[in-house]
């Protein structure tokens, strides 16, 4: 039967008949197929263990064993705590920002799309409505502040720079025009409580469950599953994207809806949390947000980066933060310090790549001069 099959097929295409005994033969050999299999393996750990994820990892121990032995009270119950509740806006929104910038976009209206939700929240409770339809609304209230962003950078085709900075100052004006410059504060205790309650004598906030959920599931999204797979695509090159069927315009317009609805919850924990809904909450924090996901090794010219990178870049800055505070650093020095992160960020990077280049160039010269010289 098999001679009688290859006959048939050489005889309709006219091509050589195929000796099955040689085909097989140009495969690895199973034995090669095992090395070549434990030699990826291998290479993948040590990507694991030596990748700029890692790196982060261990510099956020290091930030850590040395925040704790330098600076009083800061390895405490009460520390954990605090350290996390502050963290705990800034880790969420750079879950979404980190794809957004990944794609090679930006958006900086999120603490004012977290303002705006927090205004809408004061206003709505003070007029009698319910907390679970209050919920809803906010979360919808961040649909359509991340949908007016994505259309605007997908459909009109405008930058997302300038877009988002345009929308950091429409929403932030928005909150004010709903609510004033006046206070909703008396939101029900219990509720109030339960944001800022810990787990068991952990001190760690009740409400890291659901940060938790958030990260792993940023995280799937986007080293698990195709549509993930697609972000770094996109950062590296649109036309090479869309040339291989990635939707890049859908994808980014759904990146820009996530940030806005992750920034929608970030502005209830922030009112519940502090037990008061105002114009001005969550001002300033997309600078955080923003140096961590560059600082845990997001390119800000989009194609790399790494959900566990981008968590331990949120938990160094919030380390140092928290350590400079008990140290009884005032907040300009903290502003200074995010700052200097940032910048390190996005130019440590950059020279690091130069180095390497310049290295790979000259060893390229060395082996073309010992190649001339061989050869004379």
């Amino acid at each position: 039967m098999p001679d009688r099959t290859t006959t048939t097929t050489a005889s309709v295409t006219g091509a050589p008949a195929v000796d099955p005994t040689r085909a097989s033969s140009s495969r690895p050999p199973s034995g090669a197929r095992d090395t070549e299999s434990a030699a990826e393996k291998t290479l993948r750990r040590r990507r694991l263990l030596t990748g700029r994820g890692a790196i982060m990892v261990y510099a956020l121990l290091a930030t850590l064993l040395v925040c704790a032995l330098t600076v009083p009270r800061f390895a405490s119950v009460q520390t954990t705590g605090f350290l996390l509740l502050d963290a705990i806006p800034i880790l969420m929104i750079a879950m979404p920002m980190a794809l957004v910038i990944i794609t090679g976009e930006i958006d900086l209206s999120v603490a004012s799309t977290a303002g705006l939700t927090s205004a809408v929240m004061g206003v709505l409770w003070a007029a009698g409505w319910g907390i679970p339809e209050i919920f809803v609304v906010c979360v919808l209230i961040g649909v359509v502040c991340g949908a007016v962003n994505g259309a605007l950078v997908t459909t009109v085709g405008l930058p997302s720079l300038a877009v988002t900075i345009g929308t950091l100052a429409l929403y932030r004006g928005l909150a004010l025009v709903v609510i004033g410059d006046n206070a909703v504060a008396n939101f029900p205790p219990a509720l109030t409580s339960f944001f800022t309650s810990k787990i068991g004598g952990t001190g760690i906030p009740t409400v890291m469950v659901g940060v938790l959920a958030i990260i792993v599931f940023f995280g799937v999204l986007l080293h698990k599953s195709s549509f993930g797979r697609a972000l770094p695509a996109i950062g590296f090159s649109t036309e090479a994207a869309s040339f291989v069927g990635v939707h890049v315009g859908r994808v980014k317009f759904w990146m820009f809806v996530a940030t806005g609805v992750v920034s929608a919850l970030v502005g209830i924990y922030w009112t519940l949390r502090y037990s008061s809904a105002r114009s001005d909450n969550a001002t300033g924090i997309e600078l955080a947000v923003i140096a961590a996901v560059l600082l845990g090794g997001v390119s800000i010219f989009g194609g790399r980066g790494s959900i566990p990178g981008v968590v331990a870049g949120v938990l160094i800055i919030s380390s140092i933060s928290y350590a400079l505070r008990l140290g009884g650093i005032s907040d300009v020095v903290l502003n200074v310090v995010t700052g200097l992160l940032l910048v390190g960020s996005v130019v440590t990077p950059s020279l690091i790549a130069v180095a390497r280049e310049r290295s790979r160039a000259r060893r390229a010269a060395r082996d073309v001069l010992a190649a001339s010289a061989a050869h004379s």
